[in-house]
């Protein structure tokens, strides 16, 4: 018979070798995404191959090799991405999603003719809340298929922008616009202002929607509504989107009210600070530059608009070796004409190579930054999304790699701006939601609303017909 003390030891190694079991258990997740080329953004700007992601919830919990995912993590659901591309989310930083259903309306014409000409009377004609959801609906399609995973809006009716955006599952910063004359949701600034603080109010604690307040510009707003804007913003601690120094004409403008540039203006008015998105950032000189870097703006660089428009090219060389918080956009779908993010990649690189006579001026590498974690940091959610890190939002996309453009591949990064389209996304993810997966939409309608657009379009078409 065996001592008690012989048995005490024997159950405590039983004990012990039990316990080692389960501490080699791997840990259940809701998602693994394994065997990618995982291009993580991150600050040390590793590629991993073969590479995957455990997510749980909402959340990145881990990057790594496949082995030490496989060994750690086993997921309730699980990509196998072989082949393909696994980096961050898109970050769009400039748009005007329901303006999709203006696409080609008017083109070939400079910002102050296109607008005023165009796009103004056609919007006081057609813009409503019904419009605004269909144009939504079909921004956020678009988006998802080309994978962008976080966008920032400004338009009318921006609550209904935020209900279907949550909807699709889609991260957005939104910004309830505030012109000087009547539109469609406001007949005054105040009515704007108004709309906005009860649009902050209805989503300033939804894990998806960032709302934001928008003065369009200087040209179209005057100076106390331009301050009114940002204390509403301050007053709630929420972004300020803003189209600043886009064309000449609006650094006439500022000239016309006393100061140099339209940078300056908006200095002298207390107006620059962190949270101020600053879409386009084109006429600026070195002491603009310094201001927005010292108050902390976000610069959103559109790089297509720009050049469609002929509003001129932006510094991104020297916004960049001055570390301002620079990202890139499309703006509305009505001036560029898509929302494709990889083709605003390759423009922003190739236009900054032709302006400076520098083939080096925004490289492959620095461009995927500015649609990542770039745009990231000029909206101010770099420590949730922008990169593929534990702790981090779960905004994912797979990118496939196996179209006869993209063969043979030597550089993934180079391939991600200088070969890849929109529609080579293959899977989209946001905040750990799966919402395309092998290139079907799994949250939207896709007929149904490529139908409803086209019905929108006749109605468009009818209007300004008039």
């Amino acid at each position: 018979m065996p001592s008690m003390r012989t048995f005490v030891a024997a159950v405590a190694i039983a004990i012990t070798g039990t316990a080692a079991v389960f501490a080699q258990a791997p840990r259940q997740v809701s998602l693994v995404i394994t065997n990618g080329i995982v291009v993580t953004v991150d600050g040390a700007s590793r590629v991993i191959t073969p590479g995957a992601i455990a997510i749980d919830g909402a959340d990145i919990v881990a990057v790594d090799a496949a082995d030490n995912i496989r060994r750690q993590f086993r997921g309730r659901d699980t990509i196998d991405a072989g082949g393909q591309v696994v980096m961050p989310g898109l970050v769009n930083t400039h748009t005007h999603a329901p303006m999709v259903l203006f696409r080609g309306l008017a083109d070939d014409l400079a910002l102050e003719e296109w607008l005023t000409r165009y796009i103004f009377p056609a919007e006081a004609k057609t813009v409503s809340p019904e419009f605004v959801r269909a144009g939504t609906r079909l921004a956020v399609l678009e988006m998802i298929e080309s994978g962008t995973t976080t966008y920032a809006d400004m338009y009318y009716f921006e609550e209904e922008i935020a209900k279907e955006t949550k909807a699709a599952g889609v991260r957005g910063v939104l910004g309830e616009t505030i012109i000087q004359f009547p539109v469609a949701d406001a007949k005054t600034p105040a009515e704007g202002l108004a709309r906005a603080e009860t649009f902050i109010n209805a989503f300033r604690r939804d894990p998806l929607i960032t709302p934001a307040v928008a003065p369009h510009a200087i040209y179209t707003n005057d100076s106390a509504t331009l301050k009114a804007a940002r204390a509403l913003s301050m007053k709630y601690g929420v972004p300020t989107l803003i189209h600043m120094a886009e064309t000449q004409t609006e650094a006439m403008t500022a000239n016309e009210r006393g100061s140099p540039t339209v940078v300056s203006y908006l200095d002298a008015l207390g107006f620059l600070g962190p949270g101020v998105v600053a879409a386009h950032a084109v006429w600026v000189n070195d002491t603009d530059m310094a201001l927005l870097k010292a108050r902390g703006v976000g610069v959103s660089h559109n790089p297509e608009s720009n050049m469609k428009l002929a509003s001129g090219i932006a510094p991104v060389k020297a916004y960049l070796a001055s570390n301002v918080a620079i990202g890139l956009g499309t703006d509305g779908a009505a001036s560029n004409n898509d929302l494709d993010m990889f083709e605003a990649m390759r423009a922003a690189s190739f236009l900054q190579k032709v302006a400076t006579r520098d083939p080096t001026a925004v490289s492959a590498k620095t461009a995927v930054q500015m649609a990542t974690i770039g745009g990231a940091r000029a909206l101010g959610m770099e420590r949730q999304i922008g990169s593929l890190e534990a702790g981090k939002r779960a905004d994912v996309i797979i990118v496939r790699m196996s179209a006869a453009r993209q063969t043979p591949m030597y550089d993934p990064i180079s391939h991600l701006v200088y070969v890849t389209r929109g529609d080579d996304v293959q899977t989209t993810i946001v905040n750990g939601k799966v919402l395309m997966r092998n290139r079907k939409v799994l949250t939207l309608d896709r007929a149904a609303i490529l139908r409803d657009a086209k019905t929108w379009a006749g109605k468009v078409s009818a209007a300004v017909a008039r």
